[in-house]
C-alpha cells in the first residue's frame, strides 16, 4: 500500500500538474478565439482524439501488463516489442487511410472548410497511441521519474507553443507583421492549438526513442500476439464504450440541432464548465497509473485480496474530499472560464460525481482482468454506452448539456453497480462497505451544509465552507488514517 500511494504520487504529480497547466490553457481559449463556439469545435475534436486513442491501442496497453507479468513468461521483452510491433502496425495504417479519405470525412463531421484539422487529428492520435506502448513499458520498470520527466516536457512544450500562437504572434502581428508574416495566418484561431499539439506529440516521440529500443531488439512472437489480441480484443470493446460514455455527448451534441453555429456555442459551454471538472479526473488518471501494474505484480505474488479492498476504501476518501472542496471553492474556479460559460456551472457536480463512479468501477474491474474474462468488462461498458446513448438523444435536443451531463452520471453509476454485483460472485473481494456508507453519507450533509446556507458576502462563504471542509477532513485522518505513521514521517 506504500508502493502503491508513492506510485500514484508521482504519476499524480505529472498528470495533475500536467492537467492542471493544461486545465489554465481554457480561459485563455475561451477568451482568445473568436467566439466560444471555436472552443466548441475544439471539445469535440478532442472527444474524437480520445475515442480513436482506445480504437488504436485495442487493449494493448492492458495485454502488456497481463502477458509481462505471467509466471510462465521467459522474455517479458519479447511482450513489450510484439506490443510495440501491433500497435505501430496499426497506427501507420490508421493515419494512411485517415489523410487518403480525408475530403469525404470533412464533410461528413462539417470540417469542410478546414480538412486539415482532421489530417493533424490522425497524426497526434496515432503516435500517442504508439507513445502508450513505450509509457507502459515505463510504468512497467517502475521508472516513474522518467515517466514524470517526459510527460513534463510534453507538457510544458505544448503551453508554450499555445501561449506563442494564440498570444505572442497576435502581439507580433499588430505591431510588426512583416516579423511573422511569413508562417502566421492572422484568422487561424483554434487551428493553432492542433498545430501545438501534433509538434509536442512529435517531440514526446522523439524522447521516447531510448525507451523504444528494447522493444526493437526482440523478435516478434507471432503466437503470443495472438494471445494478446484474444485477451485484449474484449478490453477494446470495453474500452470503446467506456470512452464513448465519457465523449459521446461531445461527438453527438452537434448532430443533435439543426442550428450548427448554436450546437457549437452550447458546446463549447458545456466543454468550458466540464474542464473544471478535470480535477477528479486527475486524481483518477494517477491512480490508474499507479493501480494496474500493482494489480497484477501483487497478484503474481499470491497474496491476499485484502490490498484491493483497502486501496478502495482510501481511494473513496481522497476522491470525496476532492469532490467536496471544488464544489466548495466553485464561487471562486468559476473566474477561469469565462462569464458567457456560467450557466453551465450547474454541471460541475453532476459530472464530477459521475467520475467518482467511474473511478470505483475502475478499482472493480480487476476482477475481470484477473481471472482472464475481459469480456464482462465489455457487456458493462456496453450496457452504459446504450444508457449514455439514449439519454442523450432522448433529452438532450429538449434539455441541452444537462441532458449529457446526467447521462454520464447515470451511465457509470449503471457500471459501477454492475461490476459489484457480479464481480462478488466471480472474484469475492471484502470491500468495507460500512466505511464506504459512512463517508458517502457525510459527503452528502457536508455537501448540502456547504452549499444551501445563503451567506452574501464571498469571503465568510469561504471560510466558512473552508472550516467544514477541514472538519470533513479530520474526521477521516482521525478514523482511517495510522497517525503514529503520519507523525513519524512528519518528524
Amino acid at each position: 500500500m506504500k508502493r502503491l500511494a508513492k506510485e500514484t504520487a508521482v504519476y499524480g504529480l505529472s498528470s495533475i500538474i500536467g492537467r492542471f497547466l493544461n486545465w489554465l490553457l481554457v480561459p485563455m481559449y475561451v477568451r482568445v478565439l473568436d467566439n466560444i463556439g471555436e472552443f466548441g469545435i475544439y471539445t469535440n475534436l478532442y472527444a474524437w482524439v480520445a475515442l480513436l486513442l482506445i480504437i488504436l491501442t485495442y487493449g494493448m496497453e492492458t495485454g502488456l501488463f497481463r502477458f509481462i507479468n505471467k509466471k510462465e513468461e521467459e522474455k517479458p521483452d519479447r511482450v513489450y516489442a510484439t506490443t510495440l510491433f501491433s500497435v505501430g502496425s496499426t497506427s501507420v495504417l490508421f493515419t494512411v487511410l485517415v489523410i487518403f479519405m480525408i475530403k469525404p470525412l470533412s464533410e461528413v463531421l462539417n470540417y469542410g472548410t478546414h480538412p486539415e484539422y482532421l489530417s493533424m487529428m490522425a497524426i497526434v492520435v496515432a503516435i500517442d497511441a504508439f507513445c502508450c506502448i513505450p509509457f507502459a513499458y515505463l510504468r512497467h520498470k517502475r521508472k516513474a521519474i522518467r515517466f514524470m520527466y517526459i510527460k513534463f516536457v510534453s507538457i510544458f512544450l505544448n503551453i508554450i507553443l499555445n501561449i506563442f500562437f494564440l498570444i505572442v504572434c497576435p502581439y507580433i502581428n499588430k505591431h510588426w507583421p512583416e516579423a511573422i508574416g511569413w508562417f502566421y495566418i492572422s484568422n487561424y484561431g483554434v487551428g493553432y492549438v492542433f498545430v501545438s499539439n501534433i509538434i509536442t506529440t512529435v517531440v514526446t516521440l522523439l524522447l521516447l526513442i531510448p525507451d523504444i529500443i528494447p522493444g526493437l531488439k526482440e523478435k516478434i512472437d507471432w503466437f503470443l500476439l495472438r494471445k494478446m489480441l484474444q485477451y485484449s480484443f474484449p478490453i477494446l470493446i470495453l474500452g470503446m464504450a467506456g470512452i464513448f460514455n465519457q465523449t459521446a455527448d461531445k461527438i453527438l451534441f452537434p448532430f443533435l440541432f439543426s442550428d450548427k453555429e448554436y450546437a457549437k456555442e452550447q458546446l463549447g459551454i458545456y466543454g468550458a464548465c466540464f474542464k473544471i471538472a478535470v480535477v477528479m479526473v486527475m486524481f483518477i488518471q494517477a491512480f490508474r497509473y499507479a493501480y494496474e501494474p500493482f494489480v497484477f505484480s501483487h497478484h503474481k505474488k499470491d497474496n491476499d485480496k485484502s490490498a484491493y479492498s483497502e486501496a478502495m476504501k482510501y481511494f473513496i476518501i481522497f476522491s470525496l474530499i476532492i469532490f467536496i472542496s471544488v464544489i466548495y471553492y466553485l464561487d471562486v474556479l468559476k473566474y477561469f472560464v469565462s462569464e458567457d460559460c456560467y450557466p453551465g456551472l450547474m454541471v460541475v457536480p453532476i459530472v464530477m460525481m459521475g467520475e467518482l463512479f467511474f473511478g470505483i468501477y475502475y478499482n472493480l474491474s480487476i476482477w475481470y482482468k484477473l481471472i482472464d474474462r475481459t469480456e464482462w468488462g465489455a457487456w458493462f461498458s456496453l450496457s452504459g454506452c446504450v444508457a449514455t446513448v439514449s439519454i442523450i438523444l432522448i433529452y438532450a435536443p429538449q434539455y441541452g448539456y444537462i441532458a449529457c451531463a446526467w447521462a454520464s452520471f447515470v451511465c457509470n453509476m449503471l457500471m459501477m453497480l454492475l461490476s459489484y454485483f457480479i464481480g462478488q460472485k466471480k472474484f469475492h473481494v471484502t470491500y468495507d462497505l460500512k466505511t464506504i456508507f459512512i463517508y458517502f453519507v457525510l459527503a452528502a450533509i457536508f455537501y448540502l451544509a456547504g452549499i444551501y446556507p445563503t451567506i452574501d458576502s464571498l469571503a465568510y462563504r469561504l471560510l466558512y465552507r473552508t472550516a467544514l471542509l477541514t472538519v470533513f477532513i479530520v474526521f477521516a485522518i482521525k478514523r482511517d488514517f495510522p497517525i503514529h505513521m503520519i507523525k513519524r514521517k512528519i518528524k
